[in-house]
């Protein structure tokens, strides 16, 4: 078992410094949820890195995540842009919740017809699970509108008196800080290289923060996608939110490093029953 497990990262070891030599950059892979214990593993990890000889300016992040903490991703992102000046993000499979947050904060984000990101409702812990925090605002938002109107049942009554007010805070700024962060990422990274609209005008300060006020209005729109697991795909992405993604799928060459790589280390962590994984070529 030893030697099959010695061959497998080998060969994941290959594939990797494979994807490295393609995109010119340091390549991680992060698989799992997204959540405060990890942070220090994070930390190390990256840091382990920087001690390679001919490390790279630019990273290169596959991410496979159902989400978490926007919290955490707000430590992931000052804990990565201390060592690298450009980011990129691989979702060969999804990035959802949190792990959308995460990918707003790369200066590109690449996709293939398969892949998805999601909406980003944040995660808070209401002590025993992770729960959507606007699930919980959109509903009470409703009971409210409805004692308003005067057709509250008493049941509904009750639901509504029982509420929390301070975890309804909790939740309230826990979305506020997922808006925030997206417009602060996305105008500094994603639309940094956005000076010209296509009628040649220049594009102001103004403009790009308008544009990503918008991407998270839509992407925290539940009204809109209805369910907070809906994978949402690139040609959404492009045509609801306009958001520029590197499509991968008719590029051969990289689909195949990408999906060889991904496939083979996902598998590798489903057989094993890993939650949580991170690779890079100095770690395994």
């Amino acid at each position: 078992m030893k030697i099959f497990d010695a061959a497998i990262k080998e060969e994941l070891n290959k594939r990797l410094i494979d994807l490295e030599d393609y995109f010119n950059s340091d390549v991680i892979f992060y698989y799992g949820p997204i959540e405060p214990p990890v942070v220090k593993l994070f930390r190390d990890f990256i840091e382990e890195i920087q001690e390679e000889p001919g490390k790279k300016d630019t990273l290169t992040l596959i991410l496979n995540t159902t989400g978490g903490s926007v919290e955490v991703v707000e430590k992931y992102v000052e804990i990565i842009r201390h060592h690298y000046k450009k980011v990129n993000f691989v979702v060969p499979e999804f990035a959802l919740s949190a792990g959308t947050i995460f990918c707003m904060s790369g200066d590109k984000i690449f996709m293939d017809y398969s892949s998805s990101l999601g909406p980003i409702d944040p995660q808070v812990f209401n002590g025993k699970n992770w729960v959507p925090a606007l699930g919980y605002l959109d509903q009470v938002e409703k009971l409210i509108e409805k004692a308003k109107s005067d057709t509250l049942t008493s049941a509904e009554f009750a639901i509504l008196q029982n509420q929390d007010l301070a975890t309804l805070s909790e939740y309230e700024q826990a979305k506020n800080l997922t808006i925030t962060l997206l417009k602060e990422w996305l105008v500094k990274y994603k639309f940094q290289d956005w000076e010209k609209h296509k009628e040649g005008n220049d594009v102001t300060k103004e403009e790009k923060e308008m544009r990503a006020e918008e991407i998270a209005s839509i992407l925290g729109d539940n009204k809109l996608w209805h369910s907070h697991g809906r994978m949402i795909g690139i040609s959404k992405l492009e045509k609801v939110l306009k958001l520029k993604i590197e499509d991968y799928s008719k590029n051969d060459e990289l689909r195949k490093k990408i999906r060889s790589y991904n496939d083979m280390i996902v598998d590798y962590i489903s057989n094993s029953n890993y939650p949580f994984f991170l690779h890079s070529k100095k770690y395994f």
